[in-house]
């Protein structure tokens, strides 16, 4: 028993790592005209086309020292970072949902939400596809029994995502996103009400802290690029995903007393 768990759980790292590999290349060839589903990949460089050793997640880039093998140039952190997080999202999933069904369904979930989070990072916009997955898989969870679907779970969802929604409509996209409240409506009904609410609210905690973290930086270090304000945009997308990961593995839920009055 205890060695079939390693395998699965090693397999599991396999899994989501490869799949951050994946999430990798299509946050840079999305609506681009570029299929990430053909042709071989290259460094963005020299364009020298990478071979299957130079592809393997995590570890090529550590072999290579971070560097391209043909021109030198730096790899960016982005390929490794996204890969260790989705090899870890993936054993996370493993481990409270073995069962196989639950598991395929949550890591899609996941792998769903960390692409819109690089994509976010890498260019202030979440694209609506990934949104509407998010959707449209939340409603699947209703469907397949693998959410509750109770009166509760159902409210979540759109009583959630009202506030971010609010300040959309108030600053006419500026301040918030739209597809930000399409992404939390999922995430209510994903995570119930309870363990949503205290992502959302960690969420705007760690929004918070990390835009006065920069801007306390960039005061004590003048030359720091690029030049941060209180205008300045910064990608929400990063800390609800960041939230929502914490409350539902975690199980932190502030809130939990608010059941008694429903």
């Amino acid at each position: 028993m205890y060695d079939a768990l390693l395998i699965f759980s090693a397999a599991a790292l396999v899994l989501g790592a490869t799949l951050g590999s994946f999430l990798n290349a299509l946050s840079f060839r999305y609506r681009t005209g570029t299929s990430v589903l053909r042709g071989r990949s290259r460094c963005m460089r020299c364009g020298h086309a990478l071979r299957a050793f130079d592809l393997i997640p995590i570890f090529s880039f550590l072999f290579l020292g971070g560097k391209c093998r043909y021109c030198g140039a730096r790899i960016a952190w982005q390929y490794p970072l996204v890969e260790a997080a989705g090899a870890m999202l993936s054993l996370l999933t493993f481990l409270a949902h073995p069962e196989p069904l639950a598991y395929c369904f949550w890591l899609l979930v996941w792998m769903a939400l960390l692409f819109a989070v690089i994509y976010d990072l890498r260019h202030l916009i979440i694209p609506w596809e990934s949104s509407i997955l998010l959707v449209v898989l939340a409603l699947l969870g209703f469907v397949l029994g693998i959410t509750p679907a109770t009166s509760q779970a159902l409210l979540a969802g759109p009583v959630l995502a009202a506030p971010l929604l609010l300040i959309s409509l108030v600053s006419g996209g500026r301040w918030m996103r739209w597809s930000d409240a399409l992404i939390e409506l999922s995430l209510g009904w994903l995570l119930g009400l309870g363990l949503d609410l205290s992502a959302l609210v960690l969420g705007f905690w760690l929004g918070a802290t990390v835009g006065i973290g920069l801007l306390y930086t960039q005061r004590r270090w003048k030359y720091c690029t690029p030049r941060l304000t209180m205008r300045s945009e910064v990608p929400f997308a990063p800390f609800l995903a960041l939230g929502a990961v914490f409350a539902y593995f975690i199980h932190i839920d502030f809130f939990s007393s608010i059941s008694l009055f429903w």
